[in-house]
């Protein structure tokens, strides 16, 4: 494996365990790996959008408060790829997370697609679109 392929999967690794440690509610990992300079975007499970790296930021800090200790999440990637400073990867992420103020677990399966890109020789997350799973069909 050349040193770009094991520097794009290394970095995914950590993305892996950006996002465990996100559903616990803790977002340090993910603020290591998201973009810090423009432009950057979120399109999140819930509608709407954010734009720029400090506002999407901004919303990930936000929006990790709504998890617990507790949770699990894991990616199933369908695909990834990457060129010297730009890659993707399209997964579905399988989660069981506690949400404040709900005393059971919720099931979630979103279906994300993330593109990275490298700054300042680093790979960061420039845009995540994550949204829940629907019934799911397969042509």
């Amino acid at each position: 494996m050349d040193t770009a392929k094991a520097s794009f999967e290394e970095f995914l690794k950590r993305r892996e365990e950006a996002g465990q440690a996100f559903i616990t509610g803790d977002p340090q990992a993910l603020g290591q790996i998201v973009a810090r300079e423009l432009p950057a975007t979120f399109f999140g499970p819930g509608g709407g959008f954010r734009e720029g790296a400090a506002n999407v930021w901004a919303q990930y800090e936000h929006d990790s408060g709504m998890f617990e200790p507790g949770s699990e999440s894991a990616f199933q990637v369908l695909q990834k790829a990457s060129s010297d400073d730009i890659g993707y990867w399209v997964t579905f992420q399988n989660a069981t997370v506690r949400m404040r103020g709900k005393s059971e677990p919720t099931s979630m399966r979103l279906r994300v697609t993330e593109i990275f890109r490298r700054e300042n020789g680093d790979w960061k997350m420039v845009h995540r679109h994550a949204d829940m799973l629907a019934e799911e069909t397969r042509r």
